[in-house]
């Protein structure tokens, strides 16, 4: 059988070898990290020369950096109201109409204090509206909270323009990292971020470790979720996945090291798939093409083609492709970003999504094309079978 081809990158990564070899190590560390004898030391040092490497990924302190179970977790320890240095509580919560469902959901505010701020039509947060927004509240501490970039159309977000704005307002910025980090610069510093959060499984460490990074001191840590011992200097009660933040940060170190190449060489390929979608169906349209997006993704659809039918199709031809966010994918409703950006209901119904790794060769994007060619024939005989 012909190997297949995985091109669902955004919805998890294959794990890293770096990343497996540091977690098989840490397996064999038999100490409790908060114990104070060698063993308990051994794992201690495991974690801490991890929370290094996970913090250097995003230009942070180590200090600064605190473990969860994963990217939704950390967008919902991060998403509640704290006191900033001034004492002064954010009252409202804003987010764009473009955020994961684990933004969406609001995190610990009330709903009724949650406010959505539209996008443009290329897929990036619209920021007269959130200087609207911001201003309509003069006075009164927001949280913010934007995505660095999309997880289902790659769009890059004006994340630096927006926290010049956040902070002229005196609100707090929170950044969504998970998507962005480790394929395109993820700085906490440059971004003006004050909260940013991470996801392990999207850098090739396993599932189920994350991490929320403020970028200093001034910036509080939210009380905590998961409440009890004194883990995690107190923001994240419970003894640490050892294995998981060991692999964590050896696949952080990974991806910082090789993200130069990784990016340009992955750019190269989405254009070159890109090239092959529209020459064998002009009509195709890429979402955010305009706008400036990760290098190793394209969201892309024929009008009255359902996605549905072409992504079987793709998995019938040995090719891993999504129609949209990982977390979405069993709900039957066309994607909430596709509909902020006002994409016509029919053509957002036909999204597919195709993210690359830094292991996609030119073979794949190659036998992609070929598949789409044969898919978007069956495809346009079965439309037309139906309106006849």
């Amino acid at each position: 059988m012909t190997d297949r081809i995985y091109l669902d990158w955004n919805a998890t990564a294959p794990l890293r070898p770096q990343a497996r070899a540091a977690a098989m190590a840490a397996f064999d560390v038999a100490g409790n990290p908060s114990s104070v004898h060698a063993e308990g030391r051994a794992a201690r040092r495991l974690i801490e020369e991890a929370r290094e490497k996970v913090a250097a990924l995003v230009g942070a302190e180590p200090r600064n950096v605190v473990f969860t179970s994963g990217g939704t977790e950390a967008n919902m320890l991060a998403l509640t109201p704290a006191s900033g240095t001034d004492g002064k509580v954010p009252e409202r919560l804003l987010i764009s109409a473009i955020e994961h469902p684990s933004v969406l959901a609001g995190g610990r505010f009330a709903a009724a204090a949650v406010e959505s701020v539209p996008a443009t039509g290329d897929g990036r947060i619209d920021l007269a509206a959130l200087t609207h927004a911001l201003a309509a509240r003069k006075g009164r501490r927001a949280l913010v909270s934007l995505m660095l970039a999309n997880n289902e159309t790659g769009v890059v977000q004006p994340v630096s323009e927006a926290a010049r704005l956040i902070h002229e307002a005196g609100s707090v910025l929170h950044v969504d990292g998970v998507q962005a980090a480790g394929r395109i610069p993820c700085d906490i510093n440059v971004l003006c971020a004050d909260l940013l959060t991470l996801s392990g499984h999207k850098i090739g460490a396993p599932k189920g470790v994350g991490a929320v990074v403020r970028r200093d001191a001034a910036v509080p840590f939210p009380a905590p979720l998961i409440k009890g011992g004194g883990q995690e200097r107190g923001a994240r009660a419970g003894t640490e996945n050892v294995a998981g933040i060991a692999a964590f940060g050896a696949a952080a170190a990974a991806a910082l090291a090789e993200l130069a190449s990784d990016a340009g060489r992955m750019a190269t390929l989405r254009d070159r798939l890109e090239a092959g979608l529209r020459a064998a169906s002009p009509d195709l349209v890429v979402f955010g093409a305009g706008a400036e997006r990760l290098p190793n993704t394209t969201l892309f659809a024929l009008n009255g083609r359902k996605a549905e039918t072409a992504v079987i199709a793709f998995d019938l031809e040995g090719i891993a492709v999504s129609s949209g966010a990982a977390c979405s994918s069993g709900k039957v409703q066309p994607s909430h970003v596709l509909a902020a950006m006002g994409v016509p209901l029919e053509l957002a119904r036909a999204a597919v999504r195709v993210s690359l790794g830094p292991s996609t060769t030119e073979t794949e994007i190659d036998r992609t094309i070929q598949a789409w060619i044969r898919i978007s024939s069956a495809l346009l005989k079965e439309t037309r079978g139906i309106a006849a």
